[in-house]
């Protein structure tokens, strides 16, 4: 199984390098780990003691932020290392204050895996939610070092639970406790003969209640609103878009629109511009424009998104009608309705706010014009959706304190 696992990797890896001069991603990949080594080297030192945390991405980041932020101020003398597998991950959050050093996690080759090992000597190490690099599990475990997984999901349709998932699944014995986000979680897991698990429930919710209790005021914002309603759009794809400037330019209600897409690259922000036949500015012009007298404003930076939703009466967030969803509790923490399209299954927040009456799925344009007509015509169902929202995201808040009371145990 060793063999052939590495034997994948390698092929991985080789289709990484053949991408590499063609696809910006690859490319990074690439570049961001050749030095991965001499940043080890250069910052290992300012610490004597390190804490390891890994995330695929920025989703596992926002999951694994709360508990770095407590750990740092109940441990503040120790080093935190947050490593990423994606560049997604790594380009937004390298410069994060939370940790002491940041950088690309190399490669799962077995030579890569004991170099890494042998220069952070971390005092416990902490993958969130997803990833499970057998040679980095299987050295880790090896050596003696506290392993945790946090904010872990097991679905039924999760590869460990397929015929061809069930020699892999030995990866899970080398945590010393899995923090699951559900029982279903723990139950899946019990199945495979894992039982060091905890129902802890989901990061997130704590990180959404942070940002919230955070939230900047935006000048520019509040001027285009100007009093106005404001449905905010976030993480939006294409599809999305399509559906959206269809329906402000279809429907003539007075509500103010703030569009922030989930790709920001030039030409996507002028296509949405283009495409607008409302009076429509962007946000980073729009100091040379006149925003009050704006009703669709197109967000082109990265960052704004969790303080923008403030403003909103009634949220859309977008990726439904591709992929999946993106995080709705971003939204719902400030007690309004969250729209989504019909991909949102896998992702149980999502689930739990259509069954509390907090979110509405929509299948399609007819639906998500007659949602919107709904919601905007009827102030009492906005309050009373708005309402269960943020009622749901405060219940399940709590995740962070039970995982860190457990790792400082046993730290």
């Amino acid at each position: 199984m060793t063999v052939i696992y590495t034997l994948i990797i390698a092929l991985y890896y080789i289709g990484i390098l053949v991408s590499a001069p063609f696809n910006r991603k690859a490319s990074r990949m690439l570049t961001g780990r050749r030095s991965v080594f001499s940043q080890l080297r250069k910052g290992i030192t300012k610490k004597e003691q390190w804490i390891w945390f890994h995330c695929a991405s920025l989703g596992e980041f926002e999951q694994g932020r709360p508990v770095m932020d407590r750990l740092r101020e109940e441990r503040p003398g120790t080093g935190i290392l947050l490593t990423f597998f994606s560049p997604s991950g790594y380009e937004v959050r390298k410069d994060y204050p939370g940790a002491d050093l940041v950088c690309y996690l190399p490669f799962d080759f077995p030579w890569n895996v004991k170099k890494f090992i042998s220069l952070v000597k971390p005092r416990m190490a902490v993958f969130v939610k997803y990833e499970f690099w057998r040679h980095y599990l299987k050295t880790v475990a090896h050596r003696g070092i506290p392993l945790y997984g946090i904010s872990v999901i097991i679905r039924e349709n999760h590869p460990f639970l397929k015929w061809y998932g069930r020699s892999y699944r030995k990866v899970l014995h080398c945590f010393d406790h899995l923090f699951v986000q559900d029982e279903d979680s723990k139950k899946r897991l019990a199945r495979m003969g894992i039982t060091r698990v905890s129902v802890a429930g989901d990061t997130r919710f704590d990180r959404v209640a942070d940002i919230a209790g955070q939230a900047k005021r935006i000048e520019w914002v509040e001027r285009f609103a100007s009093g106005s309603k404001i449905l905010v759009a976030g993480s939006t794809w294409p599809p999305d878009e399509e559906m959206l400037l269809k329906y402000l330019h279809e429907e003539k209600n007075p509500w103010k629109w703030i569009v922030a897409p989930h790709e920001i690259h030039e030409q996507h922000i002028r296509n949405i511009l283009e495409q607008s036949l409302v009076p429509a500015c962007r946000y980073s012009k729009a100091g040379e424009t006149n925003p009050e007298a704006c009703r669709l404003l197109v967000i082109d930076n990265i960052g704004m998104l969790s303080s923008l939703y403030r403003y909103a009466s009634l949220a859309y967030v977008g990726g439904g009608f591709g992929r999946g969803i993106h995080n709705v509790l971003e939204a719902a923490v400030y007690g309004i309705p969250v729209v989504f399209g019909p991909r949102y299954r896998p992702f149980r927040e999502a689930v739990e706010l259509v069954k509390r009456g907090g979110g509405f799925a929509v299948n399609n344009y007819s639906e998500l014009k007659t949602r919107f007509n709904i919601l905007a015509s009827q102030p009492e169902t906005i309050t009373s959706s708005g309402k269960a929202a943020v009622t749901f995201v405060r219940e399940s808040a709590g995740a962070t304190e039970k995982i860190v009371g457990k790792l400082l145990n046993s730290y």
